[in-house]
């Protein structure tokens, strides 16, 4: 492992940035009977999300617990709830979400 100073992450951390992290939930409606149908175009927005940018980090969570999500949004807080207010599973009940505003390093991303 690496050895890492206190100059070195003093420096490093003046290099973050401002992002919004989503935790998305089952919502009250998530056992309609369309909700699959809502679910893929939820998807599609987000990829239309991620190919503008705004999208950073998109993990579906697979698991059996009300966790549905997670995402890191390119944007501040009160963005990313006009953003997450206007999804098609959001506005129809399908999925609920809490934000957290959070920093990270620019350029970071998930491993190949």
């Amino acid at each position: 492992m690496p050895i890492i100073t206190d100059e070195h992450m003093m420096h490093m951390m003046t290099s973050t940035k401002v992002y919004t992290a989503i935790i998305l939930k089952a919502g009250p409606n998530i056992g309609r009977a369309d909700a699959k149908q809502i679910i893929w175009e939820h998807g599609r927005r987000n990829f239309s999300l991620r190919a503008e940018g705004l999208l950073s980090v998109v993990c579906p969570v697979q698991d059996a617990s009300d966790v549905k999500g997670i995402g890191i949004f390119n944007a501040d807080e009160t963005a990313t709830k006009k953003i997450m207010d206007e999804d098609p599973g959001v506005l129809q009940g399908i999925f609920v979400y809490e934000t957290h505003p959070c920093r990270s390093f620019p350029g970071d991303c998930l491993p190949k």
